[in-house]
């Protein structure tokens, strides 16, 4: 009771009385009182809850609820605290400023870890992994760039200036870096227009094998001969690219000629012999055989049939069975294939001596 005598409620230290300081310090334990039982009652709750469904989006949204340290709501109580008590405007300034950038960056924490989840989901299963890094990379110094300048704006920072001054440093390092960018955008282009994926058969001007890896400046070929070819990024987007892999059906066109002594009935026959031969192996879909010109040393035949594979190792073992079934039947009807030669007709004369 002498306390309360002594010291009245209405009395006044640094332009607010006890009862306010005595509120404000109320207001202060009650709110971080809320924040730790909602965050140990009621967000464990909401774990459980969020364990039990498919999805993994709600766990992230905890995640992010999670990432507000104690603190952070030791912070906000107090900041909340001194509204109901009268302070210097320097000091408010400064305590507004502090709650101005501590939560951009709370925010900032919460959206990386959406751009970490979103990122890791996409590029999942893809091999992809140094392109998925990049990104996330990307995504977030854009984020931090952007609330820089916003906690710039905000605490009165004249930010025009500012950014003009990065788009010019930007283009200078844009410059600097062009082939690398360049190799960077690429592999951007190839990740969203998809021309090809890991495991597909490629052919690239003189370049060809199974595609290995996709990366952020290069891409890594293993070619048919077993070597590693690693190709620019750039280089691949600047030229045409054939995908075998996604081919459902390869058309095959051959010649082949035979001996301009082949009679018409053994000339006849080839077509058929041919189209046997086709038509005997799986995966194949004959289209015809003609009798096509007379070359300089054969009796040539176009024919032209259809693989139903996208697989190169599994064509070459089909045009093998066929050719080696056309050179077998050939042999049994006798018909001989052609390769060049030169025949040399001497014309018999006899030399006349002169009359005496």
């Amino acid at each position: 009771m002498s306390f309360m005598v002594n010291f009245p409620l209405e009395k006044t230290f640094w332009g607010n009385t006890l009862e306010s300081y005595l509120f404000a310090i109320g207001i202060f334990i009650i709110g971080f009182l809320a924040f730790k039982i909602f965050q140990l009652v009621v967000l464990a709750k909401l774990e459980k809850l969020a364990a039990k469904t498919n999805t993994e989006i709600d766990n992230k949204f905890i995640e992010i609820v999670r990432s507000f340290r104690p603190p952070f709501y030791f912070f906000i109580s107090f900041w909340f605290a001194l509204k109901f008590i009268v302070i210097k405007d320097i000091a408010a300034t400064v305590i507004n400023s502090i709650l101005v950038i501590w939560i951009i960056y709370q925010v900032i924490v919460g959206i990386q870890i959406l751009i970490d989840f979103f990122v890791d989901k996409k590029f999942k299963g893809q091999n992809s992994e140094n392109l998925a890094q990049l990104m996330s990379k990307m995504f977030k110094l854009l984020l931090w760039a952007f609330g820089i300048i916003f906690i710039l704006s905000n605490l009165g920072v004249d930010i025009t200036s500012l950014v003009a001054g990065l788009g010019i440093g930007g283009i200078a390092i844009a410059l600097a870096v062009q082939n690398v960018l360049g190799d960077l955008f690429s592999s951007l282009s190839i990740y969203f227009d998809k021309p090809f994926s890991v495991g597909d058969f490629i052919v690239i001007k003189d370049k060809m094998g199974t595609v290995e890896n996709i990366g952020i400046k290069s891409t890594r070929i293993r070619s048919l001969q077993g070597e590693e070819i690693v190709v620019p990024n750039a280089e691949i987007t600047a030229n045409d690219i054939h995908n075998f892999k996604r081919m459902e059906d390869r058309r095959v066109v051959f010649n082949l000629g035979v001996t301009y002594d082949t009679n018409n009935t053994r000339l006849r026959k080839i077509p058929k012999i041919i189209k046997d031969a086709i038509k005997g192996v799986e995966d194949t879909k004959f289209d015809r055989a003609h009798f096509k010109e007379f070359g300089d040393f054969a009796l040539l035949f176009e024919v032209v049939y259809y693989v139903k594979t996208s697989d190169y190792n599994k064509y070459m073992d089909i045009n093998q069975k066929i050719n080696l079934k056309i050179k077998e039947q050939f042999e049994k009807e006798g018909i001989e294939m052609a390769f060049p030669t030169q025949t040399l007709h001497l014309d018999s004369y006899q030399t006349h001596k002169p009359e005496k």
